[in-house]
């Protein structure tokens, strides 16, 4: 992020502004890095979702319908979503105490189901706010992939959404928010390729444009199996039936790999096939980041399999010697859930997919490789049928050498939106001022969240409510009921509201200097102190001991728990809040703290100890670790054996034979320390009659039945380095 003025910015509005956010940029400009820095490095409580299984657990979330509890069809304004009380306490202070929802690849992402998230977040939120007053950072590029419409939801909320892209929003077009776009590339260095990349998303490539992309069109071209090609098609069944075609001629057995699957993970999140069926020979592509400390592979790298174990496959790379031992690893699908301890928001794992992390990838569609970078590829985009596939096909490259056309590009291919570019153009336009009001929109943020803290409107509206709620009762039920009640309400109105909204009217009136001065903030203590003793003027205990009223209409008696346990839960969020903030100096740190800390102990989630920072303002620089083969071989060189390595640092034999095998193949260590000469002269046998190195199986066929795999691994890196 330094010097990325751009990146310095979108981290300036998130972390230190209630401004909500749309982060957006070219393909490789650093949007999925910005993403993880906010979750990993924020002070705030984030809340990460994403619109389809795939893309919430690349990002480390959970999806938008599985996280807000909705239904899978369209939200039509005004309608009603579940009922706040299907969500569990535990969902309901999550929501409740968040800063910020980052929403990942938002150009997904329909107006209809922003509303939707907008209408749960002011039910358990500010009703009176957009999204319930919480900040969004929304991160995607809308010249990239579109929500998914079909022809029936299209005609359904015509009547209701100018265009189905997330901005249509209804909720979204009532909120000030700043868009930031991300202009430097990381993926691509050549300038030429670049200008090339952003003529095709804007939707306007000139002729000269589409002409130097078709001289990469090469309807011949058969790629070597060592130079790892994949092909992007558009189409799901398209890639299949090409992987089936090339793996059917492949004159290999099949062998079938069935995931592990446990507690709950739905088939759509899927990373790869729950049976993988692979040969030798195979292209494939690792579908997760190595977690090993050797960072061997990384999701989107290509690779064929050379030979399959017991416990593990045989992957190379292009343009690598070294082999890649792949063992199964596991993918989590999580939910959020408070720490009662430290009352932190943590990720609970309530699901595991165990499969290895490959796919068969001679071809993978264009919307599986978005986020992808590939050193080769076949494009094949002439079918494209949405707005932004051939921006994401082609921006998947890093040159333009490593990309073949297997079909020439039209120029109607390159699909454009004007309603995409009319807001986008409009969006830089408010972007640049939103970038100039900064320093004064962080100063706002204070004053806001100072006059949230004297705002007692919601309040009032959940008085009224359980008072209507009230009077619907046979007289004589509970006497006195809703004269108590109205009693309340008056007193509010009298009271508490008006001197808040005075409060409020006198924060944002004066400047930052006078409302962040010494004097100011002990006034907004003894404004604390006065509002706390008149609540409790106002209630006394009275509202505890209305909790349960018996009548024969139950239904009215669910409405009235209801309401009751609205009411109650604001009117005690707010006595902690003002207690605790009457006891410190104002500060946007505090406020959110402490709103937090009193959400959960007016739930019920009572904290042991004050939660703590996630990470220090100054972060102490990472120790550089040592290269885990320099590790195995300073022990070897220790005269420890192969098991007894493996034992020291916990690790399979394999890996420590691999470790080996690297100073075997550099002759820093003599093959024949580590096997036996008869060994070594029989699998030299065996190489020779095998034609050289080629299957590792037909040469530990070749061999006496006591030479190991790990024998001849070994013995192969001694003739590599002769």
């Amino acid at each position: 992020m330094k010097g990325n003025i751009d990146l310095r910015n979108a981290w300036e509005f998130v972390e230190k502004t209630g401004k909500s956010v749309f982060l957006t940029g070219k393909a490789g400009t650093g949007k999925t890095t910005f993403l993880k820095k906010v979750v990993e490095e924020s002070r705030k409580r984030v809340v990460v979702v994403a619109p389809t299984g795939i893309a919430a657990i690349n990002a480390g979330g959970v999806t938008i319908h599985s996280f807000f509890q909705l239904p899978l069809h369209p939200f039509i304004p005004g309608a009603k979503v579940e009922s706040k009380f299907a969500f569990s306490k535990e969902k309901r202070s999550i929501i409740k105490t968040m800063d910020i929802l980052v929403i990942d690849e938002i150009s997904m992402v329909r107006s209809d189901l922003l509303d939707a998230i907008d209408s749960v977040l002011r039910r358990f939120r500010n009703r009176y706010k957009p999204f319930g007053g919480v900040q969004l950072l929304m991160i995607g590029d809308l010249q990239q992939l579109t929500p998914v419409v079909t022809d029936e939801e299209a005609q359904l909320l015509a009547a209701y959404y100018p265009t189905p892209y997330f901005f249509g929003s209804r909720a979204l077009s009532a909120i000030d928010y700043v868009t930031i776009e991300l202009k430097e590339v990381y993926r691509q260095q050549d300038e030429r390729f670049i200008s090339i990349l952003n003529s095709v998303r804007c939707g306007r490539p000139t002729a000269e444009v589409i002409k130097t992309l078709n001289e990469r069109y090469d309807p011949r071209f058969i790629p070597a199996a060592e130079d790892g090609y994949i092909r992007l098609t558009t189409h799901n069944n398209i890639a299949n039936n090409y992987n089936e075609q090339q793996l059917g001629m492949i004159d290999e057995p099949s062998h079938f790999f069935d995931a592990v699957i446990d507690g709950n993970f739905p088939e759509y999140s899927y990373p790869t096939e729950a049976r993988l069926e692979l040969k030798v020979g195979a292209q494939v592509m690792f579908v997760k980041n190595d977690p090993s400390s050797e960072r061997r592979y990384f999701n989107g790298r290509i690779g064929v399999v050379t030979d399959f174990y017991e416990e593990y496959i045989l992957v190379q790379c292009p343009g690598e010697d070294e082999k890649i031992a792949v063992e199964p690893l596991e993918w989590e699908n999580c939910r959020y859930v408070i720490n009662e301890q430290t009352q932190e928001m943590e990720t609970e794992v309530v699901g595991v997919f165990k499969q290895y992390p490959l796919r068969l990838a001679w071809a993978i569609t264009i919307h599986k490789s978005q986020g992808l970078t590939f050193d080769r590829a076949i494009i094949d985009a002439a079918a494209a049928f949405a707005s932004g596939q051939v921006y994401v096909a082609l921006s998947r490259c890093r040159t333009l050498e490593g990309m073949v056309l297997a079909t020439p590009l039209r120029q109607d291919a390159v699909i454009s939106d004007l309603r995409v570019e009319d807001y986008i153009e409009g969006q830089e336009v408010a972007a640049a001022a939103s970038v100039a009001r900064l320093e004064a929109i962080k100063e706002e943020y204070y004053k806001e969240l100072l006059g949230d803290l004297f705002g007692f409107n919601e309040l009032a509206g959940l008085q009224r409510r359980i008072l209507s709620i009230c009077k619907e009762f046979p007289s004589g039920t509970v006497v006195g009921l809703a004269q108590r009640h109205n009693d309340i309400l008056k007193a509010l109105n009298e009271k508490v509201v008006p001197v808040g909204d005075k409060w409020q009217r006198l924060i944002m009136q004066k400047s930052f200097d006078e409302v962040s001065s010494p004097d100011f903030t002990v006034r907004v203590r003894k404004g604390c102190e006065y509002f706390l003793a008149e609540l409790e003027a106002a209630y006394g205990e009275y509202l505890e001991k209305t909790q349960d009223i018996k009548a024969e209409n139950k239904d009215l008696v669910k409405r009235y728990g209801n309401a009751w346990s609205d009411l109650h839960l604001e009117l005690q969020t707010m006595k902690i809040l003002l207690k605790a903030m009457a006891a410190v100096p104002f500060s946007t740190e505090s406020y959110l703290r402490e709103r937090q800390l009193a959400v959960f102990e007016a739930s019920g989630f009572v904290p042991k100890e004050l939660k703590t920072p996630k990470k220090s303002a100054q972060k102490a620089p990472k120790e550089k670790k040592e290269d885990t083969k320099v590790t195995t071989f300073k022990l070897y060189k220790q005269g420890l054996s192969i098991k007894e390595i493996s034992k020291e640092r916990d690790l399979n034999d394999r890996t420590i034979v691999g470790h080996l095998a690297h100073y075997v193949a550099k002759g820093m260590i003599a093959v024949e320390d580590l096997v036996p000469s008869s060994k070594v002269d029989a699998i030299c046998e065996a190489v020779s009659a095998a034609g050289g190195i080629k299957k590792l199986s037909a040469i530990k066929d070749a061999c006496p039945s006591d030479v190991s795999y790990q024998d001849i691994i070994l013995v192969i890196a001694s003739l590599e380095q002769s």
